[in-house]
């Protein structure tokens, strides 16, 4: 007599399989999530309590309350400085990033030839260490051997001691920040590319030249990489320490020098952690406050976004 097994039902067959994709699943994100608890969330977490506390590194921390947010509302000069620096730097260096960005995604969109070695020259910059480029950029507006103040005395223009006037420190460090615009320049290039070429071959059968293209079609196609770019120069410019710290010790001699014109919000944090006070709890407080801000600046964008920035999937609806 032939035994016969009943058939596995589907259902359960499903349920199996939903199982071992669920397991495979949790398995794949496990490094991401185990870093970000132990590199990223636990960190946070930590210097939120030392914002609460007195903290020399040496002795333990002793919890003081809101004593450290209170004397930075209220006492500290220095911070409402590097705020204000910082704040300057982000609405004269932003929007020069970009318009940069953008001119050269445009020249090389353009291109029939040698796209690619351009392409690879704009880009250089970005990848070269930070500390280096500000040396060189030191050089560049060095008052007595720099290429800019010679070029300006061809004109008989007596160029200024740059990083040493706090007339022209900060702004020398705008006119820097355009070094690194290659990665923003990439993005707008792949925006560019994704622009239908049938939009500019209507216009231009309807008769719209270069500069009613480009306000007609290639900006508001272009308004979503605006926009993300837009949030990561944000987010780059309240974080700038690197430029400032190098120039400011090797021309100023102090941090934040000449007298706190360069004193960006990230270099009197800095001052405050490892400074020869050693403040660490102070300077967890400043971080969060940073924090804040660049989160509320983001957050404006973010919800701005929906009066200039364009989506094809809402014309197409």
């Amino acid at each position: 007599m032939a035994v016969t097994t009943a058939p596995v039902p589907k259902r359960k067959k499903r349920a199996t399989q939903a199982s071992r994709e669920a397991r495979l699943f949790y398995l794949c994100v496990a490094p991401w999530v185990i870093g970000f608890i132990l590199l990223t969330l636990g960190p946070m977490l930590i210097s939120l309590y030392l914002s609460f506390t007195r903290w020399d590194v040496l002795t333990a921390p002793e919890f003081i309350s809101t004593r450290n947010f209170e004397f930075i509302f209220t006492r500290d000069v220095d911070f409402g400085q590097s705020l204000k620096v910082t704040t300057t730097y982000a609405i004269f260096s932003i929007p020069l990033q970009l318009l940069v960005a953008l001119g050269l995604a445009i020249l090389l969109n353009e291109a029939t030839a040698g796209v690619g070695f351009f392409r690879t020259v704009f880009y250089l910059p970005a990848v070269v260490a930070s500390v280096a480029a500000a040396v060189l950029w030191a050089w560049i507006f060095n008052s007595e051997v720099g290429p800019v103040n010679g070029f300006l005395g061809l004109f008989g223009i007596k160029g200024p001691a740059w990083f040493a006037d706090p007339n022209y420190a900060l702004s020398a460090l705008v006119i820097m920040s355009v070094w690194g615009v290659g990665g923003q320049m990439l993005i707008f290039l792949a925006g560019l590319k994704g622009i239908p070429k049938p939009l500019y071959e209507a216009s231009e059968i309807d008769g719209a030249g270069r500069v009613a293209r480009f306000f007609s079609i290639t900006l508001p196609m272009l308004s979503s990489t605006i926009f993300f770019n837009v949030v990561m120069a944000i987010i780059g410019a309240f974080q700038t320490f690197d430029a400032a710290y190098v120039i400011s010790t090797q021309r100023a001699g102090t941090l934040g020098g000449p007298l706190k014109s360069t004193l960006f919000y990230m270099l009197y944090t800095y001052s405050q952690a490892f400074g020869s006070a050693t403040r660490m709890g102070y300077a967890a407080a400043l971080s969060w406050i940073l924090f804040f801000v660049i989160l509320i600046l983001t957050l404006i964008t973010i919800r701005s976004s929906t009066l200039w920035v364009y989506y094809e999937s809402e014309r197409k609806g």
